[in-house]
């Protein structure tokens, strides 16, 4: 059970980034949310995802799918490129 227990935490770890766009599309989606007086319950129930996937996604530490996006997007009833419209930081390599 103890190694069960490490291997997720050590798989969950690897899903993590400090990737600039995911932490700008994270504060975009948060933005959306706040603005609409939405707690991150809410909006999870609205997308019909996790409410601790939102989190991490408005924390950018996750990657969302492209279909997540579009949940999220449906969801807060803006387009999906408003998500995107400050993001403009290249990733370093």
């Amino acid at each position: 059970m103890l190694f069960v227990t490490i291997y997720t935490l050590s798989a969950m770890a690897k899903k993590q980034t400090n990737d600039p766009r995911c932490i700008s599309l994270g504060l975009s989606i948060k933005r959306a949310r706040v603005d609409r007086k939405l707690s991150q319950e809410k909006l999870a129930e609205m997308a019909d995802i996790h409410t601790s996937y939102i989190g991490q996604i408005e924390r950018g530490l996750r990657y969302p799918s492209l279909k997540v996006i579009f949940k999220i997007a449906d969801a807060l009833n803006i387009k999906v490129s408003d998500l995107f419209r400050d993001i403009d930081v290249k990733k370093n390599k």
